[in-house]
């Protein structure tokens, strides 16, 4: 019986590589560096394209930001020269308007005029017209002769009140008898008793009473709204005043 040896196997470090065997490594190590350049490269790619972005988007947030800024620093003088002009005009519009009116109510010559917007009037008249510290305005159309009236004295006068837009509320030459009144108690509206009190007899006098020093008002009174009144005031004459007491009765006389 022959026996046959089979042949050793070499050990493994002298074993026959196949070429393809020896060069699979090398290949996928260049092919997984490749691939880690591709992807680094599109990393940079992406990083530059992200700081790219990141410039553009700051550059835009920074025009934003100073038109923003110009924008309001820019709106309020528009809008200041807005409303200015806008004042301008409608200050010219109602001066126009209220003129009208007393025209169409046939107030008298050198009728102040009135300019108002809301709870803001202003009172438009000649320079010879004087302002109190009050706030009363008033011409004197005629200088009397005497003396002023005093507290506690009576005045006897013809008056006619208008309104801001020209019209007559009230007239006394209509109701054919002058008003007499006694100063001092209350009486009077604070404007027209502050104008009559240094007019002398035989005076006649324009009054322009602001709302602060004029008549109460209400469904009861000429007056519907706190407004300027106008009082046209001729003062007839100044009488003295005393108290007679007969029994149980009293009064004052005045002559």
């Amino acid at each position: 019986m022959e026996i046959v040896s089979s042949p050793s196997l070499p050990p493994p470090s002298l074993r026959r590589v196949p070429v393809e065997t020896r060069l699979l490594p090398r290949a996928l190590n260049s092919k997984k560096k490749n691939a880690s350049q591709r992807y680094s490269g599109n990393e940079e790619c992406n990083s530059s394209c992200s700081n790219l972005n990141q410039m553009e988007c700051r550059g835009r947030r920074d025009v934003l930001v100073i038109s923003f800024i110009s924008m309001g620093m820019f709106s309020p003088f528009a809008a200041y020269a807005k409303s200015k002009n806008k004042a301008i005009y409608d200050e010219r519009r109602l001066l126009e308007q209220n003129r009208k009116m007393q025209q169409a109510n046939n107030a008298p010559e050198d009728f102040p005029s009135f300019i108002r917007e809301g709870f803001e009037v202003k009172v438009v008249t000649p320079e010879n017209y004087t302002k109190s510290n009050s706030g009363l305005i008033y011409r004197d159309i005629e200088v009397g002769t005497g003396d002023c009236p005093k507290d506690g004295q009576q005045v006897v006068f013809h008056y006619t009140g208008y309104n801001e837009s020209g019209r007559r509320i009230d007239s006394t030459y209509l109701q054919g008898a002058p008003a007499k009144i006694r100063l001092g108690n209350n009486s009077l509206v604070p404007g027209f008793e502050e104008g009559i009190k240094d007019m002398k007899p035989g005076g006649k006098r324009r009054i322009i009473i602001p709302p602060e020093l004029g008549p109460p008002v209400g469904p009861s009174t000429f007056f519907s709204a706190k407004q300027f009144e106008v009082f046209d005031v001729e003062l007839l004459r100044v009488q003295d005043c005393q108290r007679r007491t007969i029994g149980f009765y009293s009064d004052v006389v005045c002559t």
